[in-house]
This record gives C-alpha cells, structure tokens and sequence, in this order.
C-alpha cells in the first residue's frame, strides 16, 4: 500500500499492523537498516526528520512488537465502530508524529538520545478509545478500572517518568502519542466535549499538569 491509498482510505487495521510487523522484521534482522531509521535527536538535527515517522515501525524485540500490537487490536475494534478508515489513519500517525515530536522537544539537547517504537500511536489509539467510551472496564495488573481512571493514572505515570527518568521506557512518546489520540479525537467528534464533559476534565489534568511543570522548569 503507498501512503496516498492509505489516507484515500483504502486502509485497515490488518494493513498497518502487517507492514508494522514487516518493517519490524527487518530492523531485527538488519543492523544498518535499524540504525538508519531509528529515532535519533542528533541525525534528526541534521535535516532526517524522516526518523520522527519511521522510528515508529522499530521494535527492539518481538516482545515489544507483540505488547504493542496486543494493545493496538484491544482497542482498535471502539475506532472502527466511530470513524471511518480515514481518520483512524489520521489518529494513528498522528499521535506517532507526536509522540516523536514530543521526544524530539524534550530531549533536543541530547544529542545521542535514541528512541523506537510503536508506543506513541498505540498511546493515541489507546486514549482515543478511552475518551469515547470513558467507562470502558480495563483490567490493570490484575486490577479492573474504568477507562478514564487509566487514562489518568498513566499520563501521570507518564510525566513521573519524563521527570525521574528512572527506567528506558519511552515515558515522552507515550504522553505525546496519548495527547495526540485525546486532541485528535475530540476535533473529529467534538460533540464528546458536551457528551463526555466530566471525564474529558479529569483526563486533561496531567496535561495542565506537565505544561506547569515545563513552565517552572521542572522537567
């Protein structure tokens, strides 16, 4: 499929996971190929913005692969009940772009920061489910919770992670993926905003959260 067939909406979620998996194949396989196309602050500096799109087809392992594309088919069933194949696309990368942009922000004077994933559209894919069915029952650990709870709970997670930077987990991409999937949904359904008033107030308090914390310097 070429990217002009896609946004025409000849586009499913088995095309984007199969050449999600494809592409991911061949990083593993290909040292030069996965190193070329990673997100990398320095080479994106250098003029390749190309990476802040295709960063986002690099696993670094088949469990990497696997969870994100577990959770992409979790969720993916609630957008094709809401839009069409279109917009998905639009949801998809765009929280992707991002999530990338949102790392590129973040760490712009890293120069060797690197980053690969699919977690920033799966992120988006994620909230965007959660902000049209809010009360959807999500089993955390073991723990059931509603929908806008988790959504809460892992952008805090998120931006506690941004801040400590604790562990190698991509917590940057995941905020901008999840921000992406919230703004994008709601320009394509604004009527949620009078639907859903409560719970869109409680899952954009991290959001005014970080943006404080950025404007105090804190991350």
């Amino acid at each position: 499929k070429t990217a002009y067939e896609i946004a025409s909406g000849d586009w499913s979620s088995d095309v984007c996971s199969s050449d999600l998996i494809l592409v991911s194949l061949k990083g593993f396989n290909d040292p030069y190929f996965f190193e070329k196309y990673k997100f990398n602050v320095g080479a994106v500096k250098q003029g390749q913005q190309f990476r802040l799109f295709t960063s986002g087809f690099l696993h670094a392992d088949f469990f990497h692969l696997f969870f994100n594309m577990f959770s992409f088919w979790s969720f993916a069933p609630i957008l094709l009940a809401n839009f069409d194949n279109r917009n998905i696309f639009l949801i998809y990368f765009g929280s992707m772009v991002l999530g990338s942009l949102f790392m590129y922000y973040f760490h712009k004077d890293e120069p060797y920061y690197s980053a690969i994933g699919a977690s920033g559209a799966v992120s988006g894919i994620i909230y965007s489910a959660v902000i049209m069915e809010p009360n959807i029952q999500m089993l955390v650990f073991f723990i059931p919770m509603p929908g806008y709870v988790f959504a809460v709970l892992y952008l805090a997670y998120s931006i506690f992670g941004m801040k400590g930077r604790f562990d190698n987990i991509g917590h940057t991409a995941h905020f901008g993926g999840a921000l992406g999937g919230l703004v994008l949904t709601l320009a394509l359904k604004p009527e949620l905003l009078s639907q859903n008033p409560i719970f869109i107030a409680i899952m954009a308090i991290p959001v005014l959260v970080l943006f404080i914390l950025v404007k105090l310097k804190k991350i």
